[in-house]
C-alpha cells in the first residue's frame, strides 16, 4: 500500500511552522490587544465615564479582553484559508458611555486615541528590545523574531485601527472632530461600519491605500526616534 510521504511531510512541516509563528507571535499579540482596550478604559475612566471599570475591563488581564471568536478562531482559520497571507481578529471591545464623558465629543478624540496610541508606544519598546538584541550580539532566533513581531503587531494595530471610519477607532476620532451636523452623518455609518471596513480590507483598499502608506510612515518615525540608540550600540 502506497503511502504519500511527499504529502505527509509537507503537512507536518506546514504544522511545524504554524507551531512556531503562533509562539513567535503569542506574547506580542496579547500585550497588543490587552493594552489597546485598557487604553480605551482607562482614558474613558480619566474623562468621567465608570463604564468598563465598573464591569472590570480596565486590566491588564488579557482574559479579559480576548474574543474566543475574534481573537483566536478567526486568525487561525484565516490563516490556513490564505496560508497566511491575510489575517484579520478583534478583541472585546471595552465599553464606553460617551454621554457620561464630561466633554462627550471632545474626550471621544482621546478616549479612541487610546487605544492607537497605546500600541504605537509598544511599537517603539519593541523595536528598542530589537536593536538591543542585535546591537549586544544576541542571536537567539526565537527572541529576536518576537521582537520584529512586536514591531509589526503593533503598529498594524496602530495604522489599521486610526482608519477613518466607525466603529474604529479614527471613525470615533473623524466624529468627534468633525462639525456636530457632520459628525452626525458619519456616526451613522457605525452599524454597517464593520462591513464596509472589511469589504475594503478583502478588495485590497485597505491595505494599498492606508496600511502600507502609514506603517511605512510608523516604521521611518520608530527609525529616527530610535537613531541614538542605533549610534551608541554601534
Amino acid at each position: 500500500m502506497c503511502r504519500p510521504w511527499g504529502s505527509e511531510t509537507i503537512w507536518l512541516v506546514d504544522i511545524s511552522n504554524l507551531i512556531q509563528t503562533v509562539l513567535i507571535y503569542a506574547l506580542p499579540v496579547l500585550f497588543a490587544i490587552t493594552v489597546h482596550e485598557a487604553a480605551h478604559g482607562y482614558a474613558a475612566r480619566h474623562f468621567g465615564d465608570n463604564t468598563a471599570y465598573m464591569m472590570g475591563r480596565i486590566t491588564l488581564n488579557p482574559l479579559k479582553h480576548i474574543d474566543p471568536v475574534g481573537t483566536i478562531l478567526m486568525p487561525l482559520l484565516l490563516y490556513f484559508a490564505t496560508s497566511g497571507a491575510f489575517l484579520f481578529g478583534y478583541a472585546k471591545p471595552v465599553p464606553v458611555n460617551f454621554g457620561n464623558l464630561r466633554n462627550p465629543k471632545r474626550h471621544m478624540v482621546w478616549v479612541a486615541l487610546a487605544g492607537p496610541a497605546s500600541n504605537f508606544i509598544q511599537a517603539v519598546l519593541w523595536a528598542i528590545l530589537l536593536v538591543t538584541l542585535v546591537g549586544t550580539g544576541v542571536d537567539e532566533r526565537f527572541f529576536v523574531e518576537m521582537a520584529r513581531a512586536g514591531v509589526l503587531v503593533n503598529l498594524v494595530m496602530w495604522a489599521f485601527n486610526l482608519f477613518p471610519l466607525p466603529p474604529l477607532d479614527g471613525g470615533r476620532i473623524l466624529v468627534g472632530l468633525l462639525p456636530w451636523k457632520q459628525a452626525h452623518m458619519v456616526s451613522r455609518i457605525e452599524p454597517w461600519g464593520f462591513f464596509i471596513v472589511m469589504g475594503l480590507v478583502i478588495a485590497g483598499v485597505v491595505g494599498a491605500l492606508w496600511l502600507r502608506p502609514l506603517m511605512s510612515l510608523g516604521y521611518s518615525a520608530i527609525n529616527l526616534l530610535l537613531t541614538p540608540l542605533t549610534a551608541l550600540l554601534r
